[in-house]
């Protein structure tokens, strides 16, 4: 029997280039335009899809640099963050974990309360008996707590692979609390926090800001991640950063998509967007995506990737 686990990962868009259709369809039409710079600034709605479009046609892409989204992403893993840094157009603001104990210290709070051991919620500064209080909190919950207690508490510090199997899940757990009791417990003999961290599972959740311009994610971020060759956490935050962008700017993100879709969309006459793809109302002509998936095989490989929403 397979455990379902939330992921609990959110992405909130919380500041972009508002007229960024606008700027876009302008500069493609600047390149080729002997119009003034007034006369540009009057393309009228219409025109801005057809010069969106234009982009698509002539692989030109220099113009979506003008566009720029912020993003703040809760609840990924580390695992995560660091193919999320790998995208070198881009801007990061990470959670560190030399100052903050991300979220650790409420898991050791929950089971603490579970197993009645009131430890301190905010200790001063280098409270060793604290991190002691917190670190016996944790290893004794593991013998006397049920295993969907330790594993919805485990869920709050990190991140579990979706679908685990029930036996899975609570090995997972067990190992993730008794890591995080060895952290503490470190902390309580006066390590700082710098070194102790260095036990604490890659899977442990983070926050992260992130800044990237339309370029980089219509023409690399998403291609990539958006891919079901990505890895399944960096996929989920792909589509939700896409799910954010669709509803402000639709204009520009419905062509965009996993590499499948970006390759067709360079090479159709007229770009078509991904819910056509996704809902068979536009067909695959390219003989295969770069992932090497035949034109047969392209649209239900997209499909699956589409479900990563569904995680």
């Amino acid at each position: 029997m397979e455990e379902k686990i939330g992921l609990n990962i959110k992405v909130l868009l919380v500041e972009y280039t508002k007229d960024s259709p606008k700027i876009i369809a302008t500069a493609s039409k600047m390149s080729t335009s002997k119009k003034t710079v007034r006369g540009l600034l009057e393309i009228k709605q219409d025109e801005i899809d057809i010069w969106i479009k234009e982009t698509f046609k002539r692989n030109h892409f220099s113009p979506w640099e003008h566009s720029s989204y912020t993003f703040m992403i809760e609840g990924c893993s580390r695992v995560c963050s660091h193919q999320l840094v790998r995208h070198r157009i881009a801007s990061f603001t990470q959670q560190s974990m030399r100052y903050t104990e991300a979220s650790l210290r409420d898991m050791a709070l929950l089971l603490g309360s579970k197993i009645k051991m009131n430890c301190p919620e905010k200790p001063k500064k280098g409270d060793r008996e604290a991190y002691r209080c917190y670190s016996e909190a944790l290893k004794n919950s593991i013998s006397l707590l049920n295993p969907k207690e330790l594993i919805e508490a485990a869920n709050i510090a990190y991140v579990f692979p979706p679908m685990m199997r029930k036996e899975r899940a609570e090995i997972y757990a067990k190992s993730l609390i008794e890591a995080t009791a060895n952290y503490y417990n470190l902390l309580s003999t006066g390590l700082s926090k710098e070194d102790s961290r260095f036990i604490i599972p890659m899977s442990v959740r983070t926050k992260i800001t992130v800044t990237m311009n339309a370029r980089e994610l219509i023409q690399t971020f998403f291609p990539l991640r958006m891919c079901t060759r990505a890895q399944w956490e960096i996929r989920k935050v792909a589509w939700l950063l896409w799910s954010e962008l669709i509803k402000v700017h639709p204009e520009l993100f419905k062509y965009a998509g996993p590499s499948c879709v970006h390759l067709e969309n360079i090479n159709r006459d007229e770009p078509e967007t991904l819910q056509n793809f996704v809902e068979g109302n536009s067909s695959f002509t390219i003989n295969r995506c770069p992932e090497l998936v035949k034109n047969n095989g392209i649209r239900a490989c997209l499909l699956t990737a589409y479900n990563t929403l569904n995680l």
